[in-house]
């Protein structure tokens, strides 16, 4: 039975773990990344459509995004859509596809997107620890209706304070290695 709830608990933490890491994606670091563009939506047949739904991102060069829309008439709505994104971002089109260099970042904007980072691991942290305490009351229930004995609540507890441990542990590297590329010049 406290298998089965950790087990819960590892795949929760995971997906908070991973949730993490997309977000992270999305930050501008001083490289071009395919994901910074995720979120951003464009009116397509009077639509907000997602912008890789509608469009193929590649990344030619560490800091340039090119974007080519599947269809010509799409290639202003995308210009605006990045514009009028908060990435700081200026797009070039030829009619045909949408060159989008990534310039490098100044010094107080490194710092504030490190914190931003820091901010996004925290609310990880958080997550993962919230995991701890549900999956903690569940072997509690456990105990008092009798289904597990206070040895075996003991054990599951300590795994389950491992597990956290792990998550908490891969949270520190991921932001690290953000770290580490946002302040890269």
């Amino acid at each position: 039975m406290e298998q089965e709830i950790l087990k819960r608990a590892d795949e929760k933490m995971k997906k908070a773990v991973e949730h993490v890491r997309h977000e992270l994606a999305t930050i501008r670091t001083g490289r071009a990344s395919a994901a910074l563009l995720d979120g951003l939506r464009v009116l397509y047949y009077d639509t907000p459509t997602p912008i890789n739904q509608v469009a193929a991102i590649s990344v030619p060069e560490p800091r340039l995004i090119v974007v080519q829309p599947y269809e010509r008439t799409l290639v202003p709505e995308v210009v605006k859509a990045i514009q009028r994104s908060d990435l700081g971002l200026n797009p070039s089109s030829d009619g045909t596809l949408v060159r989008v260099p990534i310039p490098p970042l100044n010094e107080e904007r490194r710092k504030t997107l490190a914190k931003h980072a820091a901010k996004l691991i925290e609310d990880g942290r958080v997550a993962v620890r919230n995991v701890r305490r549900e999956t903690n009351d569940e072997l509690k229930k456990q105990e008092k209706d009798g289904k597990v004995s206070e040895d075996e609540n003991h054990r599951a507890q300590i795994e389950a304070q491992k597990l956290t441990d792990q998550a908490i542990k891969r949270l520190d590297e991921i932001l690290e290695k953000t770290r580490q590329e946002i302040m890269e010049v």
